[in-house]
């Protein structure tokens, strides 16, 4: 017989502890780079619980599509492409983009182009955040570390380029260009879920540069990430 032996409380606090502090230092770096008016800690706080409960839509919308594909779907390739690109990626950006527009779109504080990278941004952190303690009270410390240069950057990124196309949007709607707003609010879920898509597959990609491939993926997508946040907050201007 096998004894399964629960960490103790300490080191469960060391665990949560690493699994939360990265998302915590990007959510305080864009913050700080909101330039004209910074959001309500109270807005953020909703936004980051959004993330945490857009985990859980998602994780139902994840389990049925799984069982649906392992019937309708019989090539392995084809099934690996359908459950990272359409399953996997529609349903985590999916539920993040629902639950921030459902949160933010009429709000009197969306009034910069910026808020919309620093509300998709927190959606998509506190996402992270609580599927990375999930992870790391499951796996342990190596994994904190390996998510914390991997899956929190892979987030946040995704964060970056929904709520780039957010922001145009809710400029575009204010200015009255509604078909202009319908097609930015379109990329800010097309263009995030496919550069999910490809992250989820690149990872599980058997190959011998796969891991090579991965960290460069990663580290491109974040490099470009970081400028495009540097550079819109420094543009930044009122939409209303």
């Amino acid at each position: 017989m096998f004894y399964y032996n629960a960490p103790s409380l300490s080191f469960q606090f060391i665990l949560i502890v690493a699994a939360v502090i990265p998302a915590l230092l990007l959510m305080y770096f864009v913050y700080r780079s909101d330039r004209l008016e910074k959001e309500s800690r109270q807005l953020l706080k909703s936004l980051a619980f959004a993330g945490v409960f857009a985990t859980l839509v998602a994780m139902v919308l994840e389990r049925i599509g799984e069982r649906l594909l392992v019937w309708v779907v019989d090539n392995e390739t084809t099934y690996n492409l359908l459950l990272y690109f359409v399953v996997v990626a529609v349903s985590e950006e999916g539920a993040k983009y629902f639950l921030m527009k459902r949160r933010t779109w009429n709000n009197p504080e969306f009034n910069c182009q910026y808020d919309g990278v620093v509300y998709a941004l927190f959606v998509s952190l506190g996402f992270a955040l609580w599927e990375n303690i999930s992870y790391v009270l499951m796996y342990g410390f190596g994994t904190a570390l390996i998510r914390a240069v991997t899956a929190i950057p892979g987030h946040a990124c995704f964060g970056v380029f929904m709520g780039a196309f957010y922001g145009l949007a809710r400029r575009a709607y204010n200015y009255g260009d509604p078909s202009s707003s319908r097609i930015y609010r379109l990329l800010a879920v097309l263009v995030p879920t496919l550069l999910h898509g490809t992250y989820d597959y690149i990872a599980t990609m058997d190959s011998e540069n796969g891991a090579l491939i991965f960290f460069g993926f990663v580290g491109a997508m974040f490099i470009v990430s970081f400028f495009l946040v540097r550079r819109m907050a420094r543009t930044d201007r009122y939409i209303r």
